[in-house]
């Protein structure tokens, strides 16, 4: 038996999920699991549901699936469970986010592939190595960003990469390349947006004496920090607090929202309604 999970977004009207259980039916597939959302206002319906099969080609699976599909105007993703998505790491100095992914993916809490790490500096190489990940150093300036960009593209393309994550990646993307990776490039935003945007954000965050600090973990688009949000977090802090302990209390929060948004985008569970996103537990 091998298992696959199936994602579906489609204009919302009855017999959806009757339609996807015949196609299942089809295939002699056991579902699982199942969850399914109704957004009211695009009146889009998304579905994920995760079911075994004694059909080993992927191709057979999908030819009733993808006629489902048609029918409904839907789209459609299929993967088997057994082939886990290939990561991209982009990082520059900070590199507590990507010791946690690291370390997650090693000890198979997150069911990826690493088969590369990029960076617009060094710093990160002696990190990469202990992993065993290969680390390409592609220095970023004015000048260069557009070679710098059109390599990572180039890296993307020969590494069969299915999506990316900025884990403290301090550089902004241009737009090209933002559309280029169009929901399949994850960043970690230092902040819980929307909110204390731009520089040392931390420190805004002390001198206005806030009681509540996060972090946003979202897809890269054109406007800056303004993509779906995937995942979100907070921590309580206190007027005791120095700016210090919130950037060590920031880090923290960081590498959790990263690392379960990570999880959600590996796993399927993320399903794109406009500006907004769908996340099934």
């Amino acid at each position: 038996m091998r298992r696959y999970v199936l994602t579906l977004s489609c204009p919302d009207r009855p017999g959806i999920v009757n339609a996807v259980t015949g196609a299942l039916l089809e295939i002699e597939a056991n579902i699982l699991e199942s969850a399914q959302f109704g957004d009211v206002e695009s009146s889009t319906f998304a579905l994920r549901t995760v079911f075994e099969t004694e059909h080993d080609d992927q191709a057979i699976v999908e030819v009733p699936l993808v006629a489902v599909a048609d029918r409904l105007a839907g789209v459609l993703k299929l993967r088997a469970v057994d082939m886990k998505p290939r990561v991209l790491v982009m990082v520059s100095k900070y590199d507590h986010c990507l010791l946690d992914l690291l370390h997650r993916q090693r000890n198979g809490e997150l069911a990826i592939e690493i088969p590369l790490i990029v960076s617009n500096h060094p710093d990160c190489a002696e990190l990469a190595g202990r992993y065993g990940i290969p680390y390409a150093h592609i220095p970023v300036t004015e000048k260069t960003k557009a070679d710098a960009e059109a390599r990572l593209l180039a890296l993307i393309d020969e590494h069969a990469i299915d999506f990316v994550v900025l884990a403290r990646y301090m550089q902004i993307l241009s737009p090209a390349t933002c559309q280029a990776l169009e929901g399949r490039a994850i960043n970690i935003h230092h902040s819980f947006l929307p909110g204390f945007k731009g520089s040392r954000p931390y420190h805004q965050a002390h001198h206005r004496g806030v009681k509540l600090i996060g972090a946003t973990a979202h897809y890269v688009t054109v406007d800056l920090d303004e993509g779906p949000i995937i995942e979100q977090n907070v921590a309580r802090v206190t007027h005791a607090h120095s700016a210090e302990d919130l950037v060590a209390i920031g880090r923290d929060v960081e590498r959790m929202v990263l690392s379960r948004a990570v999880r959600h985008h590996a796993e399927e569970r993320v399903i794109l309604i406009g500006s907004k996103t769908v996340v099934f537990s």
